[in-house]
């Protein structure tokens, strides 16, 4: 049986050479393992080396996988101090892959997968490390979202409210079985969500280590990738979403910074890379933390359910390792308890 995720360079490689100024003989295309949601491809070509990432095959949840909107806010951010790759070409959903994809510049540089950092040199390397990935969330929730032409790209107020509507509905629609640690978080959330403050910024929604590129020869954000999940919402969204790897466990698929000794191998603690955080933007301090990192364990156990959904159905981009997914909403949840319980 033929994967759906495999391309053929020569049916891609005259539509390209049309779009793409410049672009000439694609050589090959290989699939990056990482990546559950839209499959990404590196491209090698006469002309260069690309990237093409692409809505996935199959049937498809509503409002998912809006590849469109990654290829927008990247062109977008383009001037600011934002880091990201350079956006060739969007295509349409009649493209010769039968689906929409977009096509980005190649950016050289390192990856970290593990935010442990052990191939870091040293503390100090650590250290600089997430300074610059601080940094860089500071710099994305300052973008004048008017100024780069993204005042309609979410609906200003009411952003948690809109979310849990949104993530429960998707919860929903990818249900596999009935989860009691998961109707009682949602519970939980929607009796002490916070009242809506006015704070209305851009929003990457996927903000880690692992979805960033930084340069060989020192700590500097090169790029910040896999925007699908960006929209106008809370920049606390963020922070908290990010601050959740501190609790996630380091041995598991998440890869997290529970268990390890953070102090020792140089890394902040997640009250002073809060703080941190909260200078860089003149802010006194983040109210309401515990439902932040709760609906940061719902939400992405959503989205983890979706995963697992996706692979029963049979079209993942990766289907083997999709099926762990089942045991991480589980997890997520369990966590979310535990959060809710202790209280911080």
């Amino acid at each position: 049986m033929t994967d759906p995720n495999t391309l053929d360079p020569a049916l891609l490689s005259p539509y390209l050479e049309r779009e793409i100024p410049g672009f000439s003989d694609l050589q090959s295309i290989e699939k990056f393992k990482s990546g559950q949601s839209n499959p990404t491809y590196l491209l090698t070509a006469k002309s260069g080396r690309y990237v093409l990432r692409a809505k996935p095959p199959g049937q498809l949840l509503k409002s998912a996988h809006q590849v469109d909107r990654e290829f927008r806010v990247m062109r977008a951010l383009a001037a600011t101090d934002v880091p990201v790759p350079r956006m060739l070409h969007l295509s349409g959903e009649d493209s010769p892959m039968g689906r929409m994809f977009y096509v980005m510049a190649f950016v050289e540089g390192r990856i970290f997968w593990d935010p442990a950092l052990p191939e870091a040199s040293d503390r100090q390397a650590r250290a600089a490390i997430y300074d610059a990935m601080n940094a860089t969330l500071a710099a994305l929730h300052s973008v004048d979202i008017d100024a780069v032409d993204l005042a309609d790209y979410g609906k200003p107020g009411s952003y948690f409210e809109r979310q849990l509507g949104r993530w429960t509905g998707q919860y929903r629609a990818s249900e596999t079985e009935h989860r009691a640690e998961m109707e009682a978080l949602i519970t939980w959330l929607e009796a002490n969500k916070p009242a809506d403050d006015g704070q209305l910024a851009l929003v990457h929604g996927d903000y880690r280590l692992d979805n960033m590129m930084f340069a060989l020869d020192r700590p500097d954000v090169t790029a910040v990738l896999d925007w699908e999940l960006s929209t106008l919402g809370h920049p606390f969204a963020d922070i908290a979403y990010q601050c959740m790897q501190w609790r996630l466990p380091h041995q598991s698929g998440f890869k997290g910074l529970g268990g390890i000794d953070r102090a020792e191998v140089g890394l902040p603690s997640e009250d002073d890379y809060v703080a941190a955080y909260c200078r860089r933007r003149g802010l006194t301090g983040i109210d309401n933390w515990t439902f932040l990192l709760a609906f940061s364990f719902f939400r992405l156990a959503a989205i983890c359910q979706g995963v697992y959904k996706r692979a029963l159905d049979g079209n993942a981009s990766n289907p083997a390792k999709a099926k762990v997914y089942a045991d991480a909403v589980k997890l997520l949840t369990h966590l979310a308890a535990q959060l809710i319980e202790k209280g911080k």
